[in-house]
């Protein structure tokens, strides 16, 4: 069964033009499906166009958000709802082509956990969205280790068990495949259309880049460190407390050994002594901290470090072979 999960927000003009090329679409694939339409709080007449389509297909499921949350809220109610073994997200201003929803499936038949979309031909414009895409898409492969040319679009498909394994924060809805290869999930990017919207104005501008910059910042101590924060804050706490120490002895060593007023001749190096040693003693806090905030999320939730991906037993194997 598949789900497609589109948020909307002030998107009246391409609702209807959306749902027909949608509907077309799946029907020609010849898959049960559901289309889960999830009203980010819209403004203008798109939840009234919302409410009177799904009077009309069963296939239809709205979801209306008590106030606007944002695209990663809209895209998680959709995905804790979807009931389908494979979950598609597009945006719904008609900017993704329905059409290619076939070539995405195509990846999650051959066994790939997720598809990511890849606007390889863009029509944005160039300084205020290529640029500084290529720039935070080329951040994103470097800081995550997934090489995807195009981590900012929603279009993407995925097995609903990788889902399970992802909760979605902040923006971090476009950095998915990201969060998923820490569990072992297997991406692929798959070309796809790029079209002008057909009206309206985009949700997103320039200023979104440095949001994105933070968020990759996350992404990569999320990475590498969201089981280990000692590692990461542990490493900063020895060099601080090292160099304090070693600053802080040399003062003492000074004022033993040549009997100096140390305030007055390495007044500076003391107090950066000093600091540096607090600095380091209060990382090695944190980190402490990090290791029992990781260790209570695990317990208390009885989450794994780790997925599974199959089990083979002999029982199942006579199974197959039988």
């Amino acid at each position: 069964m598949l789900s497609i999960v589109v948020p909307i927000h002030n998107e009246e003009h391409s609702i209807l033009p959306l749902y027909d090329r949608l509907t077309a679409v799946l029907q020609l694939i010849h898959r049960p499906y559901e289309i889960l339409l999830i009203d980010d709080a819209s403004t203008d007449r798109s939840f009234e166009l919302l409410a009177n389509l799904v009077q009309t297909d069963s296939h239809l499921k709205v979801i209306r958000l008590r106030r606007n949350f944002g695209q990663t809220a809209a895209l998680s109610a959709g995905f804790h709802e979807a009931q389908g073994d494979v979950v598609i997200a597009m945006d719904g201003d008609l900017q993704h082509a329905p059409e290619d929803i076939p070539a995405l499936l195509a990846k999650i038949d051959e066994g790939y956990d997720i598809a990511s979309g890849w606007r390889k031909e863009r029509v944005d414009n160039a300084i205020t969205r290529k640029i500084p895409s290529r720039i935070a898409n080329w951040l994103m492969s470097k800081a995550s280790g997934i090489d995807l040319r195009d981590f900012g679009t929603t279009f993407k498909a995925y097995r609903a068990e990788v889902l399970k394994d992802v909760h979605l924060y902040g923006e971090l809805h476009r950095f998915i495949p990201a969060l998923a290869s820490f569990y072992g999930a297997r991406v692929v990017e798959v070309p796809i259309q790029n079209t002008p919207r057909a009206s309206g104005e985009s949700h997103y501008g320039l200023s979104r880049t440095f949001r994105v910059l933070f968020d990759i910042l996350t992404i990569r101590f999320l990475l590498k460190y969201f089981t280990r924060p000692m590692h990461f804050f542990g490493a900063l706490g020895l060099a601080g407390t090292l160099l304090g120490s070693s600053m802080l002895a040399y003062c003492l060593f000074v004022k033993l050994w040549r009997q100096m007023d140390i305030f007055i001749e390495h007044g500076p190096m003391m107090i950066a002594g000093s600091l540096l040693l607090l600095a380091g003693l209060m990382m090695f806090s944190t980190g402490l901290i990090g290791e029992l905030v990781m260790r209570t999320y695990f317990e208390s939730q009885n989450r794994r470090i780790y997925a599974v991906r199959e089990i083979l037993t002999q029982r199942r194997r006579d199974k197959v072979a039988g």
